[in-house]
């Protein structure tokens, strides 16, 4: 089986709209924190870049470029209550069961077994995609989700990407 040649597909996709080619990010080290306690000990985050919103919220545009937008989500909310903003995947399964993009209940499910020990206060909805200002997301934005993780006092954050 030949292995989906990803960048290369997704390259020559945004070619045929008239986008300049993308300049992939590599990173040759990524620092690596062994976590320090037990899953059982830590409060878990989560973010998701499936562009999902509260129905309430201005929607997520798919279309958007640059777009830093996180969406600041309680951790009590019902999925019911969320609707999937983004036209670039195919959702369908997600529309059935938005866990599978923005696992909530599954974290909630966790906390309450003892397997974590609590889940975050708030979630978190960003980082859609189709963001060519690096230096943003380096220097502004994912500090800025960093320092909302730290404020809610996460041990460890799920990272889910659609």
């Amino acid at each position: 089986m030949e292995p989906i040649r990803y960048v290369e597909r997704l390259n020559t996709h945004y070619r045929s709209q008239g986008f300049q080619p993308y300049r992939w990010t590599v990173n040759d080290a990524a620092p690596l924190t062994p976590l320090g306690k037990p899953l059982s000990q830590c409060r878990i985050g989560l973010l998701t870049s499936g562009g999902i919103s509260h129905c309430d919220a201005p929607p997520f545009d798919p279309r958007a470029l640059n777009d830093l937008r996180v969406d600041v989500l309680a951790s009590t909310v019902s999925p019911q209550s969320l609707v999937i903003n983004d036209d670039y995947y195919n959702h369908r399964d997600a529309d059935h069961d938005l866990n599978c993009i923005f696992p909530i209940e599954r974290l909630r499910e966790l906390a309450e077994e003892g397997i974590v020990r609590a889940v975050s206060p708030h979630f978190y909805s960003g980082f859609m995609g189709r963001i060519y200002t690096r230096a943003a997301v380096i220097n502004e934005a994912a500090p800025a989700l960093a320092r909302r993780f730290k404020e809610d006092e996460v041990d460890a954050a799920a990272l889910v990407p659609a």
